[in-house]
């Protein structure tokens, strides 16, 4: 388990958050991660592995016709992927994950093209527009390195969106759940 998703896990519960995940070229070791640290059932809602394209639309409500102009590799497809995990699940927060792992290309994008997602409850203080935040990575080397990288990114993209949102009186608490720390 990474320290990451310990982290996530810690800050979802101080808030009261829960979070849904989506994965396509990750094929579950997003969910993996997070359910690997001890406590993630009272943040954790579920996760919806939709590795075929047009699972992306049927599960998760991605736009049918974006799909058929842009294919699955793409920002857009990765953003409404957290939105539509987060709505189906029931969650504040939805994360995201799609790409190329290889070892071919895919929709004539190259392998290590990925893109990651956030879609959650932004505040003015997120610096977010609505809608959620996609991050695209150009990633080397294997298939297992690309897969466990977008992993790793999608943790910390999150991770980095609840710091930046967490609230003087949230640090308050948590410093008292974590025994002053």
């Amino acid at each position: 388990m990474s320290s990451t998703a310990t982290e996530l896990v810690r800050l979802l519960s101080v808030r009261g958050e829960t979070l849904a995940v989506a994965e396509s070229l990750t094929g579950g070791l997003v969910a993996a991660e997070i359910t690997e640290v001890p406590g993630a059932s009272k943040v954790f809602r579920g996760s919806v592995t939709a590795y075929a394209t047009e699972l992306k639309h049927e599960l998760l409500g991605v736009d049918a016709a974006l799909l058929a102009r842009q294919g699955a590799v793409d920002p857009q497809v990765a953003a409404q992927m957290a939105a539509g995990v987060r709505k189906a699940l029931g969650a504040d927060w939805g994360i995201a994950t799609t790409g190329v792992a290889g070892p071919d290309p895919q929709d004539g994008k190259p392998v290590g093209t990925v893109f990651v997602a956030v879609d959650g409850p932004f505040t003015d203080r997120s610096a977010s527009a609505g809608g959620g935040k996609v991050k695209a990575l150009r990633l080397n080397g294997s298939r297992a390195e690309i897969r466990m990288e977008s992993v790793r990114s999608v943790l910390a993209s999150l991770l980095e969106q609840l710091a930046g949102e967490q609230t003087g009186n949230e640090r308050a608490q948590d410093t008292e759940q974590n025994g002053g720390f």
